[in-house]
């Protein structure tokens, strides 16, 4: 008999005991359902006599206990036996040996269900974190945009804006360890939901406080840097839980992006705010945001994927097959992190890269409107290009190093190679600011320095989780206490070299230390883990 396409359906409730063994073999396999499942095949030919793949699709429906109808799907890919189409069906189709596609089964729910409960819960987190950045730097880059005006009204010489530049990096750098251990010990969720709503409050209270004196507004910015110290650690320690190691590049890229759009967002309606309603409504405005996310993150969020009782099982099994931070921390072998030459890597590049980056961060506006010329507006919406070439770039750079990953390169090796280029982009374009003649082309030079730069999130800001799953919150605390300090002294460093000197020192100093940075990382560097 010749046929284009066989479909064969049948009942399946079971006249046998289950098979027990195909149960071991693949665990999803082994659920329970109060409805039998109705299983349709379809086999598609073109010869009378032919071998070929098929797919089983099940359905199940029941009702909740709340009288909601809820109804789930199963399929699998099949490969078939050869099948002489010729004779007649059989009364019972036997499905041994059924091959699972890499050993996954997909459970999709019917279109009872709306689609965000379908929505990954790991990326749910994710996309909180990110959130989380987005506000962090939004709530930081507007003082580098409402600076202008402010120092302008109180008639603050530059030395005093580089101090009050740098005074939110006191608080910032108290927290960097004290938030790692913190979020290694309690769990991050409680940690990052501190850090977002402490800041909030600070950057609400800065006009308040830049009214009252100049010491009252430098214990405010200290203050705000104490609740955005705890973010990163907290944020390192949940992601750990949470991700994949393969996925763990593109989820970081993910993250920090948020903290580059956050630049963006506060850098382009900043001025629009100030020319409108003056420079303490951007503080209000930004501050406020905070309380919308962090209700949000109370009923969504959960430190660790076995606290979270609506996780589908199915997901609750990639995570814990392929995470690889499940016990939670009692102790830290601070002796035994300490001791580990990719670990002061770490510290150092952490330290080089974070001292141009800061530099880029705080001062960016101030070089677009002395040097460039550019106005209140011109230069808060020319900032916003760099920081969208990072979001971009980090993004794609996550891409790329997964994908690197996924296809047998080291893990040590895809690491050296995103941060090189983190390293030697940004040394390159800053080198050519002195040679350039227009404001478009600086523009330019710095979008591709920042462009270039956003690769360290696939390199040293993934390395944590590398070489030390379990403490990864300590490390990044540990690490970034350094990139701190570069922030301190490097922001401060700037106010007192250009009283002194020239915007082309400002970029020769970053650039020696990105030099510096690409010879130890190469050098210490490794992607495995060294501390269990």
């Amino acid at each position: 008999m010749s046929a284009r396409a066989l479909i064969y359906s049948l009942s399946l409730t079971p006249k046998s005991p289950p098979d027990i063994s195909a149960q071991k073999r693949n665990p999803c396999l082994g659920f329970k359902h109060r409805n039998p499942f109705h299983f349709r095949i379809r086999l598609s030919s073109q010869q009378e006599r032919c071998h070929v793949d098929f797919r089983v699709s099940g359905l199940s429906r029941r009702r909740s206990s709340s009288g909601e109808r809820r109804g789930g799907k199963l399929r699998a890919d099949v490969k078939s036996e050869p099948y002489d189409l010729s004779e007649s069906i059989p009364e019972s189709v036997k499905l041994d040996g059924v091959v699972l596609g890499k050993e996954e089964v997909e459970l999709e729910s019917d279109s009872s269900v709306p689609w965000w409960e379908q929505f990954p819960k790991r990326w749910v987190i994710v996309v909180l974190c990110f959130s989380a950045f987005l506000l962090c730097n939004m709530d930081r880059v507007n003082m580098s945009i409402a600076i202008l005006p402010m120092s302008a009204e109180y008639n603050w010489s530059p030395t005093t804006v580089g101090l009050i530049q740098s005074s939110f990096f006191w608080g910032y750098l108290l927290t960097q360890i004290a938030g790692g251990i913190w979020a290694d010990t309690v769990g991050g969720k409680k940690v990052l939901g501190f850090g977002v709503v402490w800041w909030s409050i600070a950057t609400i209270l800065t006009p308040i406080a830049a009214k009252i004196g100049l010491p009252f507004l430098l214990v405010v910015r200290a203050f705000m840097g104490i609740g955005e110290g705890v973010a990163m650690p907290a944020m390192n320690n949940i992601l750990s839980k949470w991700i994949p190691v393969a996925e763990r590049s593109r989820s970081l890229a993910l993250v920090y992006s948020g903290m580059y759009l956050g630049s963006v967002t506060g850098l382009a309606f900043s001025p629009f705010l100030i020319h409108q309603y003056g420079w303490p409504s951007v503080f209000f405005s930004f501050g406020s945001l905070g309380t919308v996310w962090f209700a949000v993150w109370q009923s969504k969020a959960y430190s660790s994927p076995l606290e979270d009782p609506e996780l589908r099982p199915e997901e609750m099994k990639l995570i814990m097959t392929n995470s690889v931070s499940k016990e939670p921390v009692k102790t830290i072998p601070w002796r035994l992190i300490l001791s580990k030459p990719p670990v002061w890597a770490l510290i150092v590049c952490h330290f080089c890269h974070n001292w141009g980056t800061f530099i880029l961060l705080t001062w960016m506006p101030t070089y677009y409107n002395q040097v460039l010329k550019f106005n209140l507006t011109e230069s808060g919406l020319v900032c916003v290009l760099p920081w969208l070439t990072m979001a971009f770039s980090a993004n794609f750079g996550g891409w790329i190093a997964d994908t690197l990953v996924s296809k047998g390169l080291s893990i040590t090796r895809v690491r050296k190679i995103m941060q090189t280029i983190g390293f030697l982009g940004p040394a390159f374009f800053l080198t050519q600011l002195s040679h350039v003649n227009s404001p478009a082309m600086a523009v330019l030079c710095m979008a591709c320095s920042q462009g270039t730069d956003a690769f360290s999130q696939s390199g040293l800001y993934s390395n944590h989780q590398d070489i030390a799953p379990r403490y990864s919150g300590v490390l990044l605390g540990l690490s970034n206490t350094a990139g701190v300090l570069a922030g301190v002294f490097g922001t401060a460093a700037t106010g007192y070299i250009l009283q002194h000197g020239s915007w082309d020192d400002v970029f020769k100093v970053s650039v020696g230390l990105y030099l510096f940075g690409t010879v130890v990382w190469n050098l210490f560097s490794t992607g495995e883990k060294i501390v269990d």
